[in-house]
Formats: C-alpha cells, sequence, structure tokens
C-alpha cells in the first residue's frame, strides 16, 4: 500500500512539473527581442504573459495535458518553436477579456481565453481590426477608442502567436555587426554566416529539434554553437545570468509576503509590553526591503537606468518610498503606527503589480527617446513617485484617525502630528518634482509648461496637499479634518498617476499610456469614499450626542 502510494504521488509531481524537460543550458541563451537582449527564459515569461495575462497555462488538447496537467513559460514557448504548431491555434489560450467586444463578437461573455483558429474566423472581429488598420493608415497618431485599443491587442497576441509557431520570434543568431542590428533566426544562421560556423548552427537547431520531440531534449550542443559565432557581440554571462536570477525569485513578490508578515506579527503582539515586537516587526520589514532592493539593483543593472518609466515600476518604487519614510519616521518617534500603516497599502501595491501583468507590466523594456536622460528621468520622476510614497503613507495614518471615528474613538493628537508631518514631505517633494519636470519639459519639448493633462493633474494634487496644510494652520481642521483630507487628496494623485495614462491617455506623456485596471481602480476609490464618509457621518454622530449630554 505504501508502495503505491509512493509511486501515485511520484506521478501525480511529474504531471504537475510538466513535460520533465531539462531547460537549465538554453534558460540563459541570449535572444533579441522587444529592442533588446535578455534570457530566452525571460523572453519565454513576457511572452506567455502577453499572450495569456499570466505565465503558466492548463492546456485543453488531450495531446497536450498527456504531457503536463499546467505547462511553464519554458515549456509552452519551446513546444511552439519545436513542437507541432497546429495544437497551438487551437488552444484557447489567447486573453480577451473586454466584455462589450465579446458581446459584439457573439463570444461568451464569461469566458476569457480564445484560440487563434476561433479569433481569426470571427467576421465581427476581422471587420474591426480592418476598420483600425484604415484608421491608423489615414492617421498613425489617431486616438483609439477603448474597444478600438482591445482590437489592436488582441491583434498583437494573435501575430505574437503565428510568429512563434513559425520561428521569427526566435531571433537567437547575432549579428556580426554588432549594436541593434537584428539577430538571425537558427535555421538561417548561413545568411549572416556562410560557411562552416553557419552550417553548424543550423544543423544543431535541426538535432535539437528532433531531440525534443524524441522526449530527450538537449540544448547544450546548440546554444554552445550558436555563441562560438561572435562571443563579443553577445551579453556578458554574469548580465543574463543576473537576468535569469532576478525573474526566477520575484524579489517583490517575496517582499509583500515579509511585509504581510510583519504587520502581522505587530497586530498579534500589539498588546505585549515590551520593546522586542517592535524589534522583531522592524527586523521582518528590513528584510522585505533588502529583497527590493535587490530587485531595484537587478533592474538597474539590466536596463541601465532609473527603475520607474513604467506604471509596473511606479507602483512597486512607490511601495518601496512608503516603507522606506515609515521606517524613518518610525525611528524619529520611536512608533510602530507608521509600520502598522505602511505595510497594508505596501502589500496591497505589490501585490497589484504581482497579479495584474497585462495591466502592469513587469518586463524590461528600451526607453523612449524623450526619457533617454537619466539625469532628469532620475531627479525629476524618482521626486514626484516618493512624493506620491509620502502621500500613501499619510493615507495609511488617515486611515487609523478614521478607523478610530468609526468605532467612537477619539485619536490623539500624536497620530495627527505623525499625518502632518507626512503630508509636508508629500508637498515638499511633488513641489520639487513638479518644478523639475518643468525644466525637463524646456528642454525636451522647449516649453516648461503648457497644461498638457499630466501637468495639470499633478498641480491639482499639489494645490490640494497645500490647501489641506493651509487650513491645518489656519485653524479651519483639526486631524480629523486632515485625515478625511488626505483620503481625497489621494484620490487625486490617482487621478495624476493613473488616470491621465490609462483613463484620459491624452497629452505628451503618451510613454506612460496603457489600458485596463479601470474596475479596480474604481473600487477602490469608492470604498475609499464610502469609508470617509462612513467616518465622517459616526464622527458628527459622536459630537452631536456629546453636546447633549448633561455636564
Amino acid at each position: 500500500m505504501r508502495t503505491f502510494a509512493l509511486l501515485f504521488i511520484l506521478a501525480l509531481s511529474q504531471a504537475l512539473a510538466g513535460p520533465n524537460l531539462d531547460f537549465s543550458a538554453i534558460e540563459t541563451a541570449p535572444i533579441q527581442d522587444g529592442g533588446r537582449k535578455k534570457p530566452f527564459s525571460t523572453f519565454a515569461t513576457e511572452t506567455v504573459q502577453i499572450l495569456h495575462g499570466r505565465a503558466s497555462y492548463s492546456p485543453k488538447a488531450a495531446t497536450l495535458r498527456a504531457q503536463a496537467e499546467r505547462w511553464n513559460a519554458m515549456e509552452i514557448v519551446t513546444a511552439m518553436w519545436l513542437g507541432d504548431g497546429a495544437l497551438w491555434r487551437e488552444e484557447p489560450m489567447l486573453l480577451l477579456n473586454y466584455k462589450p467586444l465579446k458581446l459584439e463578437m457573439g463570444l461568451d461573455e464569461k469566458v476569457k481565453h480564445f484560440s487563434h483558429a476561433t479569433l481569426i474566423s470571427n467576421k465581427v472581429f476581422l471587420g474591426k481590426l480592418n476598420e483600425v488598420q484604415t484608421l491608423r493608415q489615414r492617421d498613425p497618431n489617431a486616438k483609439l477608442n477603448r474597444e478600438q485599443q482591445e482590437v489592436t491587442q488582441v491583434a498583437n497576441r494573435m501575430s505574437l502567436l503565428e510568429s512563434l509557431l513559425r520561428g521569427d520570434a526566435f531571433a537567437m543568431v547575432p549579428n556580426p555587426q554588432g549594436g541593434e542590428s537584428r539577430w538571425a533566426t537558427a535555421p538561417a544562421a548561413t545568411s549572416m554566416y556562410p560557411g562552416e560556423a553557419g552550417e553548424t548552427v543550423e544543423a544543431e537547431f535541426q538535432a535539437l529539434k528532433t531531440s525534443y520531440q524524441n522526449g530527450d531534449f538537449e540544448a547544450e550542443p546548440f546554444v554552445k554553437a550558436v555563441a562560438s559565432l561572435a562571443p563579443d557581440k553577445l551579453p556578458p554571462a554574469w548580465l543574463l545570468e543576473l537576468e535569469h536570477g532576478y525573474f526566477a525569485l520575484h524579489p517583490f513578490r517575496v517582499a509583500w509576503i515579509l511585509f504581510a508578515a510583519a504587520c502581522t506579527f505587530l497586530l498579534v503582539t500589539g498588546a505585549v509590553r515590551s520593546r522586542w515586537p517592535m524589534s522583531v516587526g522592524w527586523l521582518i520589514v528590513l528584510v522585505g526591503l533588502a529583497f527590493m532592493i535587490y530587485g531595484f539593483a537587478a533592474r538597474i543593472l539590466i536596463s541601465g537606468r532609473a527603475p520607474v518609466t513604467n506604471m509596473y515600476e511606479s507602483v512597486i518604487w512607490v511601495a518601496f518610498g512608503t516603507i522606506f519614510f515609515a521606517l524613518i519616521f518610525a525611528a524619529i518617534y520611536r512608533s510602530k503606527t507608521f509600520l502598522l500603516a505602511a505595510c497594508p497599502l505596501a502589500v496591497f501595491a505589490l501585490i497589484l503589480a504581482d497579479s495584474q501583468p497585462t495591466v502592469l507590466n513587469p518586463g524590461i523594456h528600451p526607453l523612449v527617446p524623450v526619457l533617454r536622460d537619466n539625469f532628469w528621468l532620475t531627479t525629476h520622476v524618482l521626486s514626484i513617485t516618493l512624493s506620491y510614497a509620502a502621500f500613501m503613507l499619510a493615507l495609511g495614518v488617515a486611515h487609523m484617525v478614521l478607523g478610530n471615528a468609526l468605532i467612537g474613538r477619539k485619536s490623539s493628537p500624536v497620530l495627527h502630528n505623525y499625518l502632518y508631518r507626512c503630508i509636508q514631505i508629500g508637498v515638499l517633494l511633488l513641489g520639487t518634482g513638479t518644478i523639475l519636470g518643468g525644466v525637463w519639459a524646456n528642454y525636451s519639448w522647449g516649453r516648461f509648461w503648457d497644461w498638457d493633462p499630466k501637468e495639470t493633474w499633478a498641480l491639482i494634487a499639489f494645490l490640494a496637499y497645500i490647501f489641506l496644510l493651509h487650513g491645518r494652520i489656519a485653524g479651519y481642521w483639526g486631524g480629523f479634518g486632515l485625515a478625511v483630507g488626505s483620503v481625497i487628496g489621494f484620490m487625486c494623485v490617482v487621478m495624476a498617476w493613473y488616470g491621465v495614462n490609462f483613463v484620459l491617455g491624452a497629452g505628451l506623456h503618451s510613454y506612460g499610456f496603457g489600458t485596463g485596471g479601470f474596475g479596480i481602480v474604481i473600487a477602490v476609490v469608492i470604498a475609499e469614499l464610502l469609508f470617509t464618509a462612513a467616518a465622517v457621518v459616526r464622527a458628527r454622530m459622536g459630537l452631536t450626542s456629546s453636546s447633549h449630554t448633561p455636564a
């Protein structure tokens, strides 16, 4: 019986592990994709996330399911490259999650993924795609509506799948000219390297394909043959290893788990009258912060720039800044309040970044020309995003003040002072960042200010917090009013941060535009406003009842 159980567990683990092939020799092999050279493992992960929305997939075809219950990115991309492409055209793995478009196409609105064969045969989809292409031909800069953006994204996924199945996407043979010259695919190696060296690569590729189809995948001879063509044109081996290790470790995922653990520990030990719970909580948070620092250092070394050039990077940077400021304030005031305020919000932000790859793309991509100035990129964007971090920490402290009001408890002036200090830091950084942005705009576009939507909303957010601080100084409101204003002020930040790029989609800051996540953001905004309104009503009820209480 025990032997049968062990055999069953072994068979189950093998089924869940995938086709059980050794990809170690090819994981760090360089491939040219998206304007840069990256490890094959990174290419595989990013590709499957674009196609499917996740880096793994459970096949529906019996032939594929016989090999594995769930395939990881390396297994999927290698199968498309070396296996039977016809099977993957029938697999419902292409993401289409926009309900109005699905209804117009006559598809089930509850289903999120469809096969290439289903989409390519849908006349409604093809008609809409033709409309977008015609519009783009007339005006390459024409603004697309939400449906047209979704049609374009689905068409891009279909095109990417086709390039994978044809083999065009696997540019692994380095160009002898170096630089950004286009690399070749392995079957066309002799086009760049006529003679024995190119013929060897082509022969090794055929051997690689045969070995994969026979189930005894052996990639090392092929990888070595390609590497021997032009070793000086390949990225450094250490950099490829670093990138492979970074994406394999998921340091920002580890960080949010540690932050959640620290917050839980501090809450559980809240009644303990000793300094050791605070010390342990500090230690856990510092370890999480160390993982984030490793993640940022890796991205900087890989990309050669500050890690704040897209929405994904700005979200994880704001989470980092929130924890960083919380640690500084906690050290100054010797209070765990800041960690309890910061950790839940940082965890929420990092979970969003980790779980929404189609909205917050974690890939590392080349910069658009306007961003290729590391000095201004570092000073302006880091200042702005760090101000968001300070305001997020203020939001966390404001939640404590409003939460106390909801349960009928009066917050201490100390907590109000904490909130005031957080907002001051945020205003200083946002004002500095906005001024630096004007200087950079003059340097790049020839004008300091032009009421671009991004500029306008940055100014609105800045004025909202200035108004909040001045009202407190003038005595128009106290700590509770400051908490209410912090929530409203952060809604302005959300608009400047997310709304301009993902909702308005207008202005010169087009390099930050994207789609998706609207439902999540709206749900969070509504929840925040309802929470604040409930706290205000409860506080007013408390004031009314206390005013009628006999002395």
